[in-house]
């Protein structure tokens, strides 16, 4: 399959508030499972991953981590974690991660020995379960001071499937002095992190925090459009040079990322990355004159592709006492990833004093405690590029002007998620889904059917829960059918990587085994789509058009009774790739 890219670029605007709001309908999570797991005898498997009001399927194993106190710098402690089974699993993968804050110092707790990287350690062992409970106990030291999130995973090694996985984590604040650590993190607003990560315990100078601006202050310049050659100018050599009154003073730099991504990895320990974040909201805060307040200087966005910001302001004095940068997690008003009280993520650099002529920043890297909403910030990028819109909005049932956004929910520690809900139209995501880009964009692909179809949804039935590779329903099929073919195509691959790192290939034609035929499988229906994308139609645009003004329940009514009246074809070519996906009209 190929990718067909949209080029056609898209400023990001201001949006209205448009579209209907009927009663909520929550779309399940991404991929619920692959196959009916095997269960305790006479009885289903029950252990809840994640909170009660979430739609994450209920599981055969979980895990649970926790410390017998909150350690110090300098202070030992235990951590416990706890491994439940409801059914055998013969290979049971268990992955324990610590933050750079935290130190693994047991060297007995049968777990092989931990690897270090820039995220902290990992260890990881693999267990033959059998119902019941199994505990591991490991010491660690705090080292650092600073919020922290201890991770466990549990999965089945040999079937992937959400149903046979468990995540748990824990979030903590780590204190200098004995009894000064606190539950929870707050990463929300937060420092840069440091170019080079430092070593555990070593110092760095705190920037100063910016402060709303004053109620008179508006922006001297205008912000820049994504991909503008504001947004995307080369970094300016740093120039030491005394500027003149009235002469531009600029701050550029790049400003980047690093994640852990399920793509590449596996069960036992994600590819690390470093990428630039691109079309992020980013603004020249500081203070104009020594007796000024805090006033927003200038404003724009990273640029696509490569992170770059330059923002410049006109001075009324020789030098500006102080100013810094602040990235936010939202690009225009396209799209955003906020906390659990919807408050956008933000990460500012450090103060500069008396700054005059131009400043470059070399790399600013985001806060550490926020690198999965950046990373989710920057998958919807991904999407945002190939979303096959004839407008400047997400969808052409939009036009310019009256768009909506896309809005995710993400936190540390977050168990409301997987799932997309009609009424708030926002996508939710658990701790470690933002690790998987599948995951994101198969969430924002429910959240852009809503956009095509103007707020009305089918009625889906049998879906709760459905099983990716399973016979459902037709509705079932059909709408997370196409939730999966927006993250195929916007990848142009067909394997689904889980927030875990396991993952699975679902490519199929009619000598697949493991898939259910016809159209009420969602496995399917995606492949089945991102064929008829890239081999007949020339991409996705006039099928989405299409969808933007005819509404489908089905598959069927999408190929047999649409895809004629708007001149696409149905004829044999796209009749016989139906039938490769074993789907026969």
């Amino acid at each position: 399959m190929s990718r067909i890219r949209v080029t056609k670029p898209a400023v990001l605007t201001a949006l209205a508030g448009v579209g209907a709001c009927l009663a909520i309908v929550v779309v399940p999570s991404a991929f619920a499972g692959t196959t009916a797991p095997t269960t305790p005898a006479g009885g289903t498997c029950t252990i809840r991953p994640a909170e009660k009001n979430s739609e994450a399927p209920l599981s055969c194993l979980g895990v649970t981590a926790s410390l017998d106190h909150l350690p110090a710098v300098g202070e030992q402690a235990t951590l416990t974690v706890d491994v439940q089974a409801q059914a055998d699993v013969q290979h049971a993968g268990l992955s324990v991660q610590l933050p750079p804050a935290l130190r693994i110092t047991d060297t007995e707790s049968g777990l092989a020995a931990p690897t270090t990287d820039t995220f902290g350690q990992r260890t990881s062992q693999t267990l033959a379960l059998t119902p019941g409970t199994h505990t591991v106990e490991l010491k660690v030291k705090a080292v650092a001071a600073g919020p922290a999130q201890i991770q466990a995973d549990i999965s089945d090694i040999d079937r992937p499937d959400p149903r046979r996985a468990a995540h748990d984590s824990v979030e903590l604040t780590i204190g200098v002095s004995e009894g000064s650590s606190d539950k929870g993190v707050s990463v929300t607003k937060a420092d840069a992190a440091p170019v080079h990560s430092p070593e555990p315990g070593a110092r760095k100078a705190r920037p100063v925090t910016p402060q709303a601006p004053a109620p008179a202050a508006a922006p001297v310049s205008a912000r820049a459009s994504a991909g503008s050659a504001a947004a995307a100018a080369p970094a300016t050599p740093r120039a030491t040079a005394t500027a003149t009154a009235n002469a531009q003073v600029c701050v550029s730099g790049t400003f980047r990322n690093r994640f852990q991504s399920a793509e590449g990895g596996s069960w036992n320990g994600k590819a690390s990355r470093d990428e630039p974040v691109s079309n992020a909201n980013v603004t020249l805060w500081g203070k104009p004159t020594a007796n000024s307040g805090t006033q927003k200087l200038a404003t724009g966005m990273t640029g696509n592709g490569n992170g770059k910001f330059n923002l410049c302001y006109t001075p009324s004095a020789s030098t500006t006492p102080q100013a810094w940068v602040e990235f936010q997690t939202q690009a225009g008003r396209m799209w955003s990833v906020v906390d659990g009280s919807g408050h956008l993520y933000a990460t500012a650099t450090y103060s500069l004093n008396n700054v005059s002529g131009s400043t470059n920043l070399g790399n600013v890297y985001a806060n550490e405690g926020q690198s999965r909403a950046w990373h989710t910030l920057d998958t919807l990028n991904k999407l945002w590029w190939n979303r096959g819109s004839t407008t400047n909005c997400w969808t052409s049932s939009q036009q310019d002007g009256h768009c909506t956004p896309i809005t995710v929910q993400w936190y540390p520690g977050s168990t409301d998620g997987t799932y997309w809900s009609t009424g708030e139209d926002k996508i939710h995501l658990a701790d470690n889904d933002p690790d998987s880009e599948h995951t994101t964009v198969h969430e924002a692909g429910h959240a852009l059917m809503g956009k095509l179809y103007k707020g009305w949804w089918p009625k889906v039935t049998n879906c709760s829960p459905h099983y990716v590779n399973r016979t459902s329903s037709t509705s079932c099929g059909w709408t997370e059918g196409f939730a999966n073919a927006v993250a195929f195509h916007t990848f142009n691959d067909t394997t689904y990587y889980w927030g875990n790192g396991n993952s699975m290939n679902l490519g199929n034609d009619r000598t697949t085994n493991g898939i259910d035929a016809g159209d009420a499988c969602e496995a399917r229906v995606a492949t089945a789509l991102v064929d008829l994308w890239s081999k007949v139609d020339g991409g996705w645009m006039k099928s989405n058009t299409m969808m933007s003004r005819t509404w489908q329940s089905s598959f069927r009514e999408y190929f047999v009774t649409d895809r004629p009246d708007y001149g696409l074809d149905s004829g044999s070519t796209a009749r016989n790739i139906l039938y490769n996906h074993t789907i026969q009209y």
